[in-house]
């Protein structure tokens, strides 16, 4: 099975020095993953986030290789416009290696409202961008006429040489009919196997029905991962810990859908989603030793890789 693994930004990777970012670079690189991926958020919670594009095109500049996604883009607290720009300008400075991981967001309304813009209108915004951004990124000349936006004869150039894959995140079925319609991939998250599963057969079946019959889709999982090299109770502890202090939200409410323990238990209970249907993992490593994110992480992916060769 040939699968995709990203690994999140290390938590200590700004604080280097330029030499030491590019040497954890080649670290992820050399240690099987094949890309980084990496949040966005405007406002969230206490005011935290990173712009999703910046961080990403300074990532694309410390290594000549590695992928880089962001996952996910807070796509309705923007106009399509810039976002299509910048997709333009990410396509020329990383051609082939930049992946648009998008979604409506939602986990903290005041960042919606502090952006001017209604919760009950992201669904909309979202499939309107999504819309306007597909076609100027075609070539197109856009015009278009929407509940969000009004467009008239909007160009962008150069377009990409290079199509910009686009995995589409959210838990409702709503997010699965996006996917369906404008994805080349869904990013699930805490979910059981069971609901992932069901989810890429619906993805399939709307795609079918809007006559998209031969997408190599690229489903991908984006879970918390809590790993020690021995203690699954020091995993647990550094993951807790990692996910109330971002979330702010007691831990217990992401826990069943959290893997936790050595990279094999880890491992183990990452696999069933591969076998139903996950081609990419997309790994934020938490440890009671931040420094060894990225070798924890490493073991996980073999381990997993071996788990399902002998399957």
């Amino acid at each position: 099975m040939d699968l995709k693994f990203g690994l999140a930004t290390p938590s200590q990777l700004w604080s280097l020095q330029w030499a030491d970012r590019q040497a954890l670079l080649n670290e992820i690189d050399d240690r099987g993953f094949t890309h980084v991926f990496l949040a966005d958020h405007v406002s969230f919670r206490n005011g935290a986030g990173a712009d999703g594009f910046v961080e990403a095109a300074a990532l694309a500049q410390l290594h000549p290789n590695l992928g880089v996604m962001i996952s996910i883009y807070l796509l309705p607290l923007r106009h399509p416009l810039p976002v299509a720009r910048q997709l333009a300008s990410m396509a020329r400075v990383a051609p082939g290696r930049f992946t648009f991981g998008v979604g409506i967001g939602g986990e903290d309304p005041h960042e919606l409202a502090v952006c001017g813009v209604n919760p009950r209108q992201r669904g909309v915004r979202a499939n309107e961008s999504l819309t306007i951004i597909q076609g100027l990124l075609r070539g197109e000349t856009v015009s278009f006429s929407g509940q969000a936006f009004e467009i008239d004869s909007a160009v962008i150039r150069p377009t990409p040489a290079i199509a910009i894959p686009t995995l589409v995140g959210g838990r409702s079925d709503a997010a699965l009919k996006r996917t369906a319609r404008f994805g080349d991939g869904w990013i699930g998250v805490w979910c059981s196997v069971k609901r992932y599963a069901q989810a890429v057969a619906m993805i399939e079946a709307e795609a079918i029905a809007l006559g998209r019959n031969n997408v190599d889709w690229c489903h991908g999982y984006q879970p918390w991962v809590g790993v020690d090299w021995s203690s699954t109770e020091t995993a647990k502890a550094a993951v807790k810990s990692g996910m109330e202090a971002f979330y702010k939200i007691p831990f217990e409410q992401f826990e069943r859908y959290t893997p936790a323990g050595t990279p094999l238990e880890v491992a183990a209970q990452l696999a069933p989603y591969a076998r139903a249907g996950c081609k990419m993992f997309n790994l934020k490593v938490c440890a009671e030793h931040p420094e060894e994110e990225v070798a924890l992480g490493a073991a996980v992916i073999e381990h997993l890789t071996q788990l399902l060769a002998a399957d």
